[in-house]
């Protein structure tokens, strides 16, 4: 037999703090669903044949993430950028930002890979920087802007800590076809920049948070449980009801 006599105000107090975690749980399953059906679309856009730039555009920036783009045009190598960030090994390296002018004017800007920092001057890798028209295929995504401590670039060296391509395209008097950056695939046989550095890193922690905040309600309800049954609140087994026990505090 149990007998349960709930105190108002502890009640009150705990009923939307039990909700609120059980909402916040429910809320991660509901971002769980979300981020795999996110990761999903982004496998199949990786293996998606390529599309042009214009296809892309009309898809929408959002849903062309990570979609293969086929463009042909010059690099226009004079306008070579560094971007400083990690390599595959975790050392620093610079991945080259070249602009490929497409049409009369328009320019798109390409990430081909990453060189080491000993190689940044074209010099010391001869043959990286390809003369003429030249058919380019690369990852689209858009860049992320600029952190508050993300460092200002190093405009004479042309080395810069984000790839903010409008900054660099306002710098070097370019007109972007879209403000995107197309990584370079892999290309077998060329050393130096060495493409194919698409990530994609999307922590997928969800359901560990949804567990903590269904947890934290349980433990809510076993303190609520224990703070009545230590105030004879909540009665176990059988006893007489004139034994006096159950008496309101």
């Amino acid at each position: 037999m149990i007998r349960f006599r709930p105190q108002s105000g502890f009640t009150l107090l705990c009923l939307p703090l039990f909700a609120a975690l059980v909402g916040l749980g429910v809320w991660q399953l509901e971002r769980l669903q979300w981020k795999l059906g996110l990761i999903a679309q982004i496998r199949h856009n990786m293996q998606a044949p390529p599309i042009s730039l214009k296809r892309a555009l009309q898809l929408g920036l959002a849903s062309a993430q990570y979609r293969r783009v086929a463009v042909s045009g010059h690099f226009d190598n004079a306008k070579e950028s560094y971007l400083y960030t990690t390599g595959p090994h975790g050392g620093p390296v610079y991945h080259i930002l070249t602009p490929l002018i497409i049409g009369t004017a328009d320019a798109v800007m390409t990430d081909r890979g990453y060189i080491p920092i000993s190689l940044r001057n074209p010099l010391s890798r001869p043959g990286s920087q390809p003369e003429g028209q030249v058919d380019f295929v690369g990852i689209l995504r858009t860049p992320d802007k600029p952190g508050i401590f993300t460092p200002s670039p190093d405009l004479r060296n042309r080395i810069w800590f984000a790839r903010d391509v409008q900054a660099m395209a306002s710098r070097d008097h370019l007109r972007l076809a879209a403000p995107v950056v197309l990584e370079a695939v892999a290309s077998p046989g060329q050393k130096w920049p060495r493409g194919g550095q698409t990530r994609v890193d999307l922590p997928n922690d969800h359901l560990q948070y949804a567990l903590t905040w269904f947890f934290l309600a349980a433990a809510l309800v076993a303190v609520y449980l224990a703070w009545h049954r230590a105030r004879g609140r909540l009665l176990f087994g059988t006893y007489p009801k004139d034994s006096g026990l159950g008496v309101r505090r």
